[in-house]
Order: C-alpha cells, then structure tokens, then sequence
C-alpha cells in the first residue's frame, strides 16, 4: 500500500502536448477514478505511470521514490487492461501463475498465491479451463487475478469493463468495489463512463484536454463542481444548461434574464458577474419544482417521456435549449404537449461565458 504523488508531469509527442503539467497526489488504499472524454489524457497519464510512456517532464512518486526512470516491472503496480489478452493454450491457474514463473518463484508459492486470488475473485471451479470455456466477464476475473498473484502496491485499472455487455459491466463494478474492500491496496481506474466513476471511486479525478479540472469525491463533484464542464459531466443524466444575462448585480445577490424563456428573472444569493454579461444556468433534473414551487417557473413544450416505473424522465425543450426533468410521480403526462416547472435560486448553478463558476 503505497502513496502516489504527481508533480508537475507532462507528457508531448514532438510539439504535440497531451498531458499539460498534471499535480496529484494518490493517498495509500485510495481509489481513485480517471474520467474525461475521448482524447482528454487519462489512458496516456495512466500508462505513464506504468512506466509504458517515457514523462516528458516532471516526477512520478510511488511510496517516497523517484519511479520516472524505473522499469515497469520494479514498480510495484499490476495493470488489468481493456483487452483480457489472455494465453489461449493455457489454463486459468496457468494463465494467472505466468508472471511469476517468469520471475522464477517457487512452484509452491505460485499455488498458494494463484489459489487465494482464485478464492477472492471464486474462480477455484475455473482454475482447470482454457480462457475458450469462458465467458466475458470470467476472462476478464482471470486477468484481474493475474494482476492480484503478483501482490503489487498499486493496481491499475485501463477501462477494463468496455468490452462487456450492461448487465455483465454492473456485476463486475460491485465485484471491483469488493475487491479494493478486501485487498485494502491502492487502485487507479480509467473510465469514460461518469456512471463507473460514481458508483467506484473515493476520488474522483475530471481530465480534459490533458489538464486536470476538479479532483474530489464523486458527491462532492456532482453538488459543487468547479466549472461548467465538471457540472456537464458528472451525473446522469447531465446538468442542464439555459442562457441567461446578468441585469443586476450586488454584493449579496445576481439578479439573470432567462433569454429563451422569455426573460423570466431569477435572482441568485451568489456574488459576481456584470451588468449585460452573458451567463449559463445549471440546473439538475431532479431539481425542477412544481409550478410555483421555486423562484419562478417556465414553460416547455414536451418532447417524450421516459418512464422506469419509480421515476420518469421528461425530454423538453424552449427556445431550442433541450432540457430533462426527472418526476416521480408522472405517469399521467404521457400525452402532455406542456408543462410548466419551477426553478429554485438555492438548487441552481450560475457559470459565467468562460465556464468559470460565479460562486
């Protein structure tokens, strides 16, 4: 169990810089999520830290030492990747036992280290099959138990759930979830899914284009986010966004016009922006009120509704701006052109025109 600390690191090929001087630090027994979209450097930044790309700049701290120039192999991590890249012609115990026959460990203690990761992961009925005889979500057991036989300080985790089917990907995050549980050893985890990100992780690390935009745990993230994009991306569905223009400001308070719904004001207990200043409000589905209910109300015109028993979802839009309301009680508006919700200032967020929070 081993502390992790970033400084400073950035990663270019030539004068394409893909990772722009990230700063983390990775406490002992953590597990920590790397989230963004496609592109954004968290497979790249992981890989680094495996030791699988050179740092361009920068230093990689694992337990108190300097690991920017150390094989991969002397690192302490395991990684599980996104492919199982299992040995067809061997078993599971052999498959899982590989790496350390390799490093020419006795015999003895590669049975008793591939038989506790089988009992951990329940794969001891699976230790005499050939990765052919089993199924999507056992191979991917069998590589994780390859990276537990080799006792690492830190494990690494590279999207290894996007090769599985919905209800394969939730049985295997609580298996993950109770694997970090047991084993008590710090995790890394990169995933473009903000679904895995919450439901796995202590902390979550939001990348975009190479930087890092807000580190915190999942809840934290999803009830203060730091800018536009976090309020964006965390949470499912995501925050919604509507124009808006600053017509007052004072110490205590932010008095915006609604553009698109007919300039329907809303005064915010946040301080900042400036008279004329365009601004985006945010507000969460599930913090849409009844009508009259909030601070003011405005009217959309519904497009569909999605019902999953408990809770619907209604898709709406106004003035080209595509909103989702949830509802817990809306059987009934299955053929409802209209409704009408309220907004409440102490439920909504304010983002001024660079993304920035206005707090």
């Amino acid at each position: 169990m081993s502390s992790l600390k970033l400084k400073g690191v950035r990663k270019a090929y030539g004068s394409v810089e893909v990772i722009r001087g990230v700063d983390l630090e990775i406490k002992p027994k953590d597990f920590v999520v790397f989230v963004g979209p496609s592109g954004c450097g968290k497979s790249t930044l992981l890989r680094m830290i495996a030791g699988l790309e050179h740092i361009t700049a920068g230093d990689l701290e694992i337990g108190g030492q300097r690991m920017n120039d150390v094989d991969p192999s002397k690192r302490g991590i395991a990684m599980v990747f996104q492919s199982y890249a299992l040995y067809p012609h061997m078993t599971v115990r052999d498959n899982m036992g590989f790496a350390l026959r390799f490093a020419g460990v006795a015999k003895d203690q590669i049975a008793r280290q591939v038989n506790d990761a089988a009992r951990i992961l329940a794969l001891e009925p699976l230790l005499d099959r050939y990765p052919k005889q089993l199924s999507g979500g056992q191979r991917q057991r069998v590589a994780i138990g390859r990276a537990i036989v080799r006792n690492p300080q830190v494990f690494l985790f590279d999207e290894p759930l996007s090769n599985l089917d919905a209800e394969l990907r939730v049985h295997m995050r609580i298996e993950i979830a109770r694997l970090h549980k047991e084993l008590q050893t710090t995790m890394i985890y990169v995933t473009h899914d903000q679904v895995e990100a919450m439901t796995l992780a202590d902390t979550i690390v939001v990348l975009r284009d190479g930087i890092i935009e807000q580190v915190g745990r999942p809840l934290d993230l999803y009830d203060d986010p730091a800018n536009q994009f976090v309020a964006g991306f965390i949470g499912s569905p995501k925050m919604n966004f509507l124009e808006a223009e600053v017509v007052d400001s004072t110490p205590t308070g932010v008095t915006i016009e609604l553009i698109n719904h007919g300039r329907t004001r809303l005064v915010l207990p946040v301080s900042g922006g400036t008279m004329g200043e365009k601004v985006t409000l945010g507000v969460r589905a599930e913090h849409f009120g009844e009508p009259g209910a909030g601070n003011c109300d405005i009217t959309l015109q519904v497009d569909v509704a999605e019902h999953l028993g408990s809770t619907s979802y209604v898709y709406a839009n106004a003035g080209g701006e595509a909103l989702v309301i949830e509802r817990e009680e809306s059987r009934h508006q299955n053929d409802l052109d209209r409704m009408v919700v309220s907004i409440s200032a102490d439920k909504a967020y304010l983002f001024d025109s660079q993304g920035h929070r206005i707090r």
